[in-house]
């Protein structure tokens, strides 16, 4: 199973590029907890806490398809480096100001969240140039996803070892000029220099033109929001059980599981469109949501989030293949930086649907709605089939990813748009 990943981390430039961008994101994958920590630390409450988190969230997610499309019109380093460098500065203003005015505050967590550099966009559309053949590049996004999880474990334990070591406000100084440096070794790696996007058709809507990008989108919403109520309702569960800690368990087997299907995604030799795979992973993904309303105890339930994290990786990584199969020429980035932006919106209206579901019908009324979640986003897939179908793909053989004019390819790959 990790053969194949080692076979992606020894083709030249790929290691790097990976742990760049990995570390890069630290900041975006972080912010939440650590500004809840040092809103907390300041002395202020909950509820501005969360609100100072929102806004960063929902500002995220208006910057990363508008620094997405800059990146295809105008090239990585001078959109990423840049973009990151402001992210760490709205950051620091929010650190160092601390809440004695709120204005302040809040423009450094719109600053930090607008100009969050799309480093996970940039990424994907470098796989190609890199690693070239087609087996190759499905089997780095698998790793892609599979990274994240690791990201999202290892990040906020950094941002708790930093608080603990010196103080909330240094943990965001930290953890966003680290984040600085792995955008900084992205850039000035060779493919992110030599990168361009294919030309593009001027059109105001960008990515958002392809119908198929569009279904996508609309079923990784759902399971983003799927993803986002897990959270909330697992901190019912654990409140009903008497102990914080069970939360932790809850989310690390959901991590395990993810990671155990990530790998096992990479490591096998997929045939067919990856849209019909999609629809049959979503289906799997959305059937392991389910069996959490039924809160049973620690142990079982433990078992249970591991088994719902399995599907997750792995629906994450075809959706990668399928956002490139249907991004229009020149907007491969944008594109994926659509639905990093999709699927973070779907978590934020999750984690607020779940509340009230479990106020008003207590904790398995919470997973509810993560089942909930899981079902909508199949049957979106199932209702776009036709949309989503790519007609000719496979008759054309293709040298060039055609969304980037660096990357040779093999026959029958083409990066970034319809044939």
């Amino acid at each position: 199973m990790a053969a194949g990943f080692l076979d992606i981390l020894r083709a030249r430039h790929a290691t790097r590029l990976l742990v760049g961008t990995l570390v890069g994101r630290l900041p975006s994958g972080t912010a939440h907890i650590a500004i809840v920590l040092f809103t907390r630390a300041e002395g202020g409450s909950y509820t501005l806490a969360g609100a100072l988190a929102a806004v960063y969230g929902l500002s995220t997610a208006v910057g990363q398809p508008l620094l997405g499309r800059a990146v295809d019109l105008h090239g990585q380093p001078r959109v990423q480096l840049p973009a990151a460098v402001l992210s760490a500065l709205g950051m620091a203003l929010l650190a160092l100001a601390g809440l004695g005015s709120l204005p302040l505050a809040y423009a450094g967590v719109i600053v930090a969240g607008v100009c969050t550099p799309p480093l996970e966009g940039g990424l994907r559309a470098l796989w190609p140039t890199v690693l070239g053949h087609e087996d190759r590049v499905h089997r780095a996004y698998a790793m892609d996803a599979v990274a994240q999880e690791v990201m999202f474990t290892v990040g906020p334990l950094m941002v708790t070892v930093l608080v603990s070591l010196w103080s909330p406000a240094a943990a965001l100084l930290v953890i966003n000029a680290i984040g600085v440096l792995g955008a900084l070794s992205v850039v000035i790696s060779e493919p992110s220099r030599t990168w361009r996007s294919a030309p593009r058709e001027a059109h105001w809507l960008g990515a958002l033109r392809s119908p198929g990008l569009l279904a996508l989108l609309g079923s990784f919403f759902f399971v983003g929001l799927a993803l986002g109520s897990i959270t909330v309702a697992g901190v019912a569960y654990a409140d009903d059980h008497g102990r914080e800690s069970v939360y932790g368990w809850l989310m690390a087997a959901l991590g395990l599981g993810a990671l155990i299907g990530g790998m096992a995604y990479g490591a096998w030799q997929w045939t067919g469109a990856p849209e019909r795979r999609l629809r049959a992973i979503v289906a799997l993904l959305a059937l392991g949501y389910l069996p959490l309303m039924l809160t049973p105890g620690v142990v079982p339930m433990t078992v249970l989030a591991a088994l719902a994290g399995v599907f997750l990786a792995p629906a994450i990584a075809c959706s990668f293949i399928v956002v490139d199969r249907h991004a229009p020429r020149g907007t491969v980035t944008e594109a994926f930086s659509w639905l990093v932006t999709t699927f973070g919106v779907g978590a934020a209206a999750g984690t607020a649907l779940a509340g009230p579901a479990v106020e008003l019908g207590g904790t398995a009324q919470g997973f509810a709605v993560a089942g909930a979640g899981g079902v909508v986003a199949l049957l979106v897939l199932l209702a776009t089939g036709r949309v989503l179908a790519v007609p000719g793909r496979t008759a054309v053989a293709v040298r060039v990813s055609e969304n980037d004019r660096n990357g040779a390819v093999e026959p029958g790959f083409s990066s970034g748009h319809k044939a």
